[in-house]
């Protein structure tokens, strides 16, 4: 008889976005459901792969990252931002951002302790706190424009508060903090002792002349706060699992505590290549925002004359959409039925949420070629 399992997250199980894939797969429609793109990266970039796999650079990095990508960083910090980062006390390099949140959460969260996140919240951010021994405090975002309620986070911060998360480009609104919010949340924070965990893994993906606002350039906040970031969303590999975390030093050391035991270290030549490429090729992520509104822009523009209701798309390469003059279907039943019945798969809102609210949106990826969204749209304008 086998033994029982004791789960340590037994309300957890597949996460929306395997599910919604293996979905797509199985119905063979166009997946515009995961963030991922149906493009390669920059061929540049996969040579400088290429050139360092056949170089040498095979075995184990240091366990902090490659010093020359840590020192890359931190000079695009200077000259983007106009910021100091220490390569060797505050740039850690992950095995991509999901791993960055778990470390940090880990860095900072124990037993009994309390984490704020805002709902929608991606759905890494739980669990990682739930396995530290914490608990998640669930404040909604203000509909219908997912803005933060900030009456509700004084309510909800006490001296059991440890963390605060934000996402900005928020992955699935695709909302943008601005400089005034980060300086209410700082104030806001400032009598706890309570740190911040800022997901800016969309940073390059802005949009209509917008900036993005991190907490690294925040005076307050930095001196405080986690941040993590993606080279997959920016360069367009995802696959490659490359991230890293800026954090002051004293809150690096914890979280490299964690991150030697969880992973150690990560991929070896494509950390070369990114420093490469990081300094060779600034354009490239300069560019992305641009690149990434022609595409919010197209696949708009082909939807014009369907029913689906846009709302905004500030930042990342996502696209909400409310379906309710389509169909009164909950948006887990309606991204089943449009993805099985019409050949397009979407994302649901509900499961980032704890108590979704009683809204018909759904989310689109428009990380793909146009010809992808062209033939999705011709779907999506005959419902």
């Amino acid at each position: 008889m086998p033994l029982p399992v004791h789960s340590k997250l037994p309300n957890v199980g597949t996460t929306i976005f395997t599910v919604m894939s293996k979905m797509a797969q199985d119905h063979g429609a166009i997946n515009l459901s995961q963030g991922f793109p149906d493009f390669e990266p920059d061929q540049r970039l996969l040579d400088r792969v290429t050139w360092h796999l056949a170089h040498g650079k095979n075995q184990y990095p240091p366990m902090t990252g490659v010093p020359e990508l840590r020192q890359a960083i931190a000079d695009k910090f200077h000259v983007e931002s106009g910021v100091e980062v220490d390569p060797d006390t505050e740039i850690t390099i992950t095995s991509g951002a999901t791993e960055a949140l778990l470390c940090a959460i880990h860095a900072v969260v124990g037993p009994g302790d309390e984490v704020i996140v805002f709902d929608p919240a991606y759905d890494s951010y739980e669990p990682a706190v739930e396995l530290a021994g914490g608990r998640t405090i669930h404040i909604p975002l203000i509909l219908p424009d997912y803005r933060i309620d900030w009456g509700a986070l004084g309510d909800a911060l006490s001296k059991r508060t440890r963390l605060v998360i934000i996402n900005s480009p928020h992955n699935p609104t695709a909302t943008t903090l601005e400089t005034g919010d980060l300086d209410r949340l700082a104030e806001a924070i400032r009598p706890y002792d309570c740190r911040v965990l800022s997901d800016e893994v969309y940073e390059h993906i802005v949009f209509d002349g917008r900036a993005h606002h991190g907490v690294v350039t925040h005076p307050e906040l930095r001196e405080k706060s986690f941040a993590v970031f993606s080279f997959g969303k920016t360069y367009h590999a995802t696959g490659w699992k490359i991230g890293y975390c800026v954090a002051p030093p004293e809150l690096t050391t914890e979280f490299r505590k964690i991150h030697q035991f969880n992973v150690f270290t990560t991929v070896t030549p494509m950390q070369w290549a990114l420093a490469d490429f990081v300094r060779e090729a600034p354009e490239n992520y300069r560019g992305l925002s641009a690149f990434y509104q022609e595409k919010r822009d197209f696949f708009r523009e082909q939807m014009a004359d369907s029913r689906f209701r846009f709302l905004p798309s500030a930042g990342t390469y996502f696209q909400l959409a409310d379906y309710s003059e389509i169909s009164d279907l909950p948006d887990m039943d309606f991204a089943e039925w449009i993805t099985s019945e019409k050949g397009v798969a979407v994302i649901p809102l509900s499961p980032f949420y704890q108590d979704p609210p009683d809204t018909r949106i759904v989310r689109f990826c428009f990380a793909k070629n146009n010809d992808t969204l062209a033939r999705a749209a011709d779907i999506l304008r005959e419902l």
